[in-house]
């Protein structure tokens, strides 16, 4: 049964109040629970008030979701409320399965526009492509919707049919009737056979398991020939602790303690070992990583580092060593609550940010160097807490210019690459495409007939720099030299699609690539530029260096 309106006013005033006066009471003699108690009905009392005398009328969903919101970002990011509406995204996140299209789709100028598909999806099936606009489902019109509220109108029962109206290339009205299905979001995006003997797979997400796919999918790699394996955990945010666990089980000996988390209660402090025959002690490992690596994606790249079993390459991590429960609240809604710090086998946590101690902006502290403890790998290789798994090759990643992002952002490289697919019926490999002079002078040409705004943090502080020369005498013959430079940007962003053209041809190109061969041929495409994954083959090629380094 679920209460509403004055329903649930009737049962903060009538029935919870009464519960705190008790509880008031009842831990007179314990200060902390006195204080909560006393709060509490503090906040009763309020809300009553506001809902009997505020001069609109008050959403009680609303305004209990902001005050929680409110009070837990006083925590950390990862401690969440999730309302009923929110449990099955929730469980998504979790599971990696939904019920649904297969489509991800983004509102982009007012339009919900399909970015991608899973491969052999209802949507794929039916024949919805990259590119479409969504206009309608179920005869609901989408103009108004937010993305989410979008998304779960698209997501359902499995088996439930659907009824999704689309655009098409900016003129073709479509209609697809077509059936819900299970969709299950691989964990493994991409594998395969890099030359002959090195295999590769890149780990997305640690839902349900993902151990026996990484299993699975290495077994299959070795068949094929590989004798030295790269896991790819960049852009990796984590996910469940327990396949994390059994990933790293399968390249270190049985019994061998995998992490500890450490928490304020006993029930939420555990040991976790190997608990299986592991799947190969020996293969040579590389496992990629980046700032976008967190979580289970640091355990697994810690534990294998802690052991010396892997050579890690790429950029500091991201640095979460806190581990989250989800506890069930009243009327079907949860709390993600962050309960623990994970320990890998070396001893060190690598939490980068201090929540309890904070800026006075309010923001949380970075554990300072100064504090950081040294840490000995297996081999005795020093490695540090405090701040994420740090590589033991280090690949400077690469930065985008601000007019690329910019101008990927804008949409136009994607509204170009559709058009581009409906003028070819065909493109060649992942691995050999390319855009030829002549057709990226085409793309050129397209643009100028667009509006591109291209804002740059440069024009800014040189704005704010010429404000405050203007408002002070001694600085104000800088106005000039001020201007020059902004004359020299404007030049720099009115040939920006030539000055930067390697990047955006890349952009482009890996777009056109997705429409013809979807995620894992952008995958296939981008590894042979992949700079770290060179330096993970170059060093997974040289044994004696790869056992040197391990030994440190």
């Amino acid at each position: 049964m679920k209460l509403k309106g004055k329903a649930k006013n009737i049962l903060i005033s009538g029935i919870l109040l009464p519960i705190f006066l008790f509880g008031i009471f009842s831990f007179s003699n314990d200060d902390k629970h006195f204080e909560m108690a006393k709060n509490l009905e503090i906040f009763a009392s309020l809300y009553s008030e506001i809902n009997k005398y505020y001069v609109d009328d008050v959403n009680p969903n609303t305004l209990i979701k902001t005050s929680i919101d409110a009070m837990l970002e006083k925590l950390d990011p990862y401690t969440v409320y999730i309302p009923e509406d929110d449990i099955e995204d929730f469980r998504t996140n979790a599971t990696g399965e939904y019920g649904g299209l297969g489509i991800q789709s983004n509102k982009i100028n007012d339009q919900h526009i399909v970015l991608n598909l899973y491969e052999n999806s209802p949507a794929m099936s039916a024949g919805i492509k990259i590119g479409d606009v969504i206009t309608e489902v179920d005869g609901v019109p989408l103009t108004n919707l937010s993305d989410d509220q979008a998304g779960k109108l698209m997501k359902g029962q499995s088996g439930s049919d659907i009824q999704v109206e689309v655009l098409r290339n900016g003129t073709e009205k479509l209609s697809f009737l077509t059936t819900r299905e299970k969709i299950v979001i691989p964990n493994i995006s991409y594998s395969t056979l890099l030359g002959n003997s090195t295999g590769y797979l890149r780990l997305s997400e640690f839902t349900r398991d993902a151990a026996e796919d990484v299993k699975k999918t290495v077994l299959e790699l070795k068949e094929k020939g590989a004798t030295k394996l790269i896991i790819d955990l960049r852009e990796n945010p984590g996910g469940l602790l327990n396949e994390a666990v059994d990933i790293c089980n399968l390249f270190v000996p049985k019994g061998s303690k995998i992490v500890d988390t450490k928490g304020k209660i006993d029930a939420q402090s555990h040991s976790y070992q190997a608990k299986s025959e592991p799947l190969d002690l020996n293969i040579p490992i590389a496992v990629v990583i980046n700032d976008g690596s967190a979580s289970a994606s640091e355990i697994v790249s810690g534990v294998l580092q802690d052991y010396d079993r892997a050579i890690i390459i790429g950029q500091k991590s991201y640095g979460k060593g806190l581990v989250q429960v989800s506890r069930k609240l009243s009327f079907n809604s949860q709390l993600k609550v962050t309960t623990a710090k994970y320990y890998i086998p070396s001893g060190r946590c690598i939490q980068a940010l201090d929540y309890a101690q904070r800026k006075a902006d309010g923001s949380a502290t970075k554990v300072p160097d100064s504090l950081k403890t040294e840490f000995r790998t297996t081999n005795n290789r020093v490695v540090y807490d405090g701040g994420g798994i740090d590589p033991d090759i280090f690949v400077t990643k690469s930065t985008p210019s601000s007019y690329s992002e910019n101008l990927s952002e804008s949409g136009l490289i994607f509204e170009y690459a559709t058009k581009y697919y409906y003028a070819h019926d065909s493109i060649a490999s992942p691995q050999v495409f390319e855009l030829s002079d002549i057709e990226y002078q085409a793309f050129v040409k397209w643009m100028e007939t667009k509006s591109f705004d291209n804002p740059s943090q440069v024009e800014n502080t040189l704005e704010l720099l010429k404000e405050a020369a203007t408002e002070d005498d001694v600085y104000n013959k800088l106005i000039a030299e001020i201007e020059d430079i902004g004359t020299s940007v404007e030049k720099i962003k009115s040939n920006g699609l030539m000055t930067f053209k390697p990047e955006i041809k890349d952009l482009l190109e890996k777009q056109i690539i997705l429409r013809y061969y979807y995620t894992s041929g952008q995958v296939e495409a981008a590894l042979n530029k992949d700079e770290e994954i060179k330096e993970a083959r170059k060093i997974l090629d040289d044994a004696n260096t790869y056992a040197a380094k391990l030994k440190g």
